[in-house]
């Protein structure tokens, strides 16, 4: 019976833990500035339009160590 009710909770838990990186994500790209750029393939016009289209923050990315060890890369 044990065994079932942490199965059972850990998969809820699996389940809760992707809709909350995917809300987080969705956000994140809803919130980029170069989604909303009409020309994408276009040099920005000025050295502050570059800035603002750079400003959000990079995406992490695990070292080679982290990747062979089997971190995800997303």
């Amino acid at each position: 019976m044990y065994l079932i009710l942490r199965t059972v909770a850990r998969r809820v838990g699996g389940v809760v833990a992707e809709c909350n990186y995917a809300t987080h994500r969705l956000a994140e790209l809803q919130a980029n500035p170069e989604r909303y750029v009409i020309e994408p393939d276009q040099a920005p016009d000025s050295y502050q339009v570059f800035l603002l289209l750079t400003s959000r923050k990079l995406a992490h990315e695990p070292s080679a160590v982290e990747r062979s060890a089997g971190a995800a890369v997303r």
